[in-house]
């Protein structure tokens, strides 16, 4: 079957189709990174990498680019207020992102593009835009002349006159329009900037993933990914600055994930219920909340709470449970069993229903509900007194597969060798020397994870199996 998607620029579910055929070419936005990210930030890494995932299941090649925000006005209030510069602060935030979303079971992108790397095809572009009379100079700033750009609001399907209603001039920006918006900012005493042709500066938010998509995948890409809150302004303006420049249609799909909840409330700083991955993954493990993400359609939105991960657990407890007991009974199955066709034959129309609902715009609830019925039949099928080898080895094949896609590992981890747990702790004792208290607490608690408890005493840590 065909993959559906819902295309949030039409508004509907539309056959994919991509640009060359077998390859697709997909940019996700990515962090601002200022801070560890929370949990509203790991669901776009999480989800877009299961649509990933899925497309090379289907047997796509998928160049896959998700960016780095590296200079931004949070991050110098943040070095600010650290007292540290602002290319370590990112450096730091950019480590942590790795980790936490490697734990989250995301896969790097081809190219993990940052702004401060690509200053020069910024700058150029924006210089293009001047040329054609798409953005104009003032005291500085450089500004996008939002009206000149016919089809401005087609994504969000506002029109100009609706958006004119709300549009204000802030103190000190110097525009021809309320509705324009900046494509480089004229730098501050002592901030960090460039050199260009309007003086020194850095440039505006948005400006980046246009020059950023253009560099690393071309002119018009096949999709366009990020979260539901990024489709305006930010996703608009790329549309604006793209086609404008290129005289093309930037994207041909536009996909958004949407929002978390905490607790039943919108998750937003005035609430101060911001819940970070890296401390959410403390008290449970990744794997747990990469499942809690997954077991939800990407476009609707989620509630976190202790109560839906302890819900979660328990499900994924159950599927690799099964895989272990099936894993299990191969090792003792000698024979072939009997009546192997029916039971593959089961399993291979749960396998369809598993494609069927990711072919749907990426129904990765209904997927998981399929796995649970697979994990169903397995269980009854253990049940029989003659098992057949080749019905076992299809049932741990279909599991990895579904599990591949959604990012999970069903399979046992390895335990740690000894060897393994004393270079753990020597970095431990290191980190806190340091005074990293933060790597430190993460490398307690993945041996923990491990079984491995760590004793600080007088004399040193020691360590024993639980």
């Amino acid at each position: 079957m065909a993959i559906k998607l819902y295309n949030t620029l039409t508004r509907k579910k539309e056959i994919f189709q991509p640009i060359e055929e077998g390859k697709i070419k997909m940019y996700v936005c990515g962090p601002t990174v200022y801070n560890y990210i929370h949990i509203g930030n790991a669901r776009p890494a999480v989800v877009f990498d299961m649509v990933r995932r899925y497309f090379e299941y289907k047997g796509y090649d998928v160049q896959y680019v998700s960016n780095f925000t590296d200079v931004d006005d949070k991050i110098i209030k943040a070095a600010e207020e650290m007292g540290e510069d602002v290319m370590a602060v990112a450096e730091r935030f950019i480590k942590a992102y790795y980790e936490d979303t490697g734990a989250l079971g995301v896969k790097k992108a081809d190219e993990h593009p940052r702004v401060t790397d690509t200053m020069p095809e910024i700058i150029s572009f924006i210089e293009k835009l001047v040329d054609k009379g798409y953005a104009y100079e003032s005291e500085g700033d450089v500004y996008f002349r939002t009206r000149k750009f016919d089809g401005y609001g087609k994504l969000s399907q506002q029109s100009v006159d609706d958006l004119q209603a709300g549009a204000r001039i802030q103190v000190g920006e110097k525009k021809e329009d309320p509705l324009d918006f900046v494509l480089w900012k004229a730098a501050k005493p002592g901030e960090i900037s460039w050199e260009s042709v309007w003086g020194y500066g850095r440039p505006g938010w948005h400006i980046e993933c246009s020059a950023m998509v253009k560099k690393y995948l071309g002119e018009t890409i096949d999709i366009h990914a990020g979260g539901q809150d990024l489709s305006f302004p930010h996703h608009e303006n790329e549309i604006a600055q793209s086609e404008a420049l290129n005289e093309k249609k930037m994207a041909n799909y536009w996909i958004h994930n949407g929002y978390i909840n905490i607790d039943n409330e919108k998750m937003s700083k005035s609430l101060g219920n911001f819940i970070l991955v890296h401390d959410i993954i403390r008290q449970f493990d990744p794997e747990v909340v990469r499942f809690f993400i997954v077991n939800a359609h990407y476009r609707s939105p989620i509630n976190f709470s202790d109560d839906q991960l302890a819900s979660a657990k328990s499900s994924l407890e159950r599927i690799k449970t099964t895989y272990l007991n099936i894993s299990h009974r191969l090792e003792e199955t000698a024979g072939l069993g009997v009546e192997a066709d029916r039971w593959t034959g089961d399993i291979i129309d749960l396998r369809k229903r598993f494609t069927e609902a990711m072919d749907d715009d990426f129904n990765s609830a209904n997927a998981v509900a399929a796995i649970f019925d697979l994990v169903k039949l397995a269980n009854i099928y253990l049940e029989e007194k003659q098992t057949n080898r080749d019905v076992l080895k299809a049932f741990l094949k279909e599991l990895d597969d579904m599990a591949y896609v959604l990012g999970l590992t069903l399979k046992a981890d390895p335990e740690l060798l000894d060897e393994e747990v004393e270079a753990l702790i020597e970095e431990r004792i290191t980190a806190r020397k340091n005074r990293d208290f933060a790597r430190a607490d993460d490398i307690r608690e993945e041996l923990k994870a491990k079984n491995i408890i760590l004793e600080d005493t007088p004399q040193g840590t020691r360590w024993k199996r639980g």
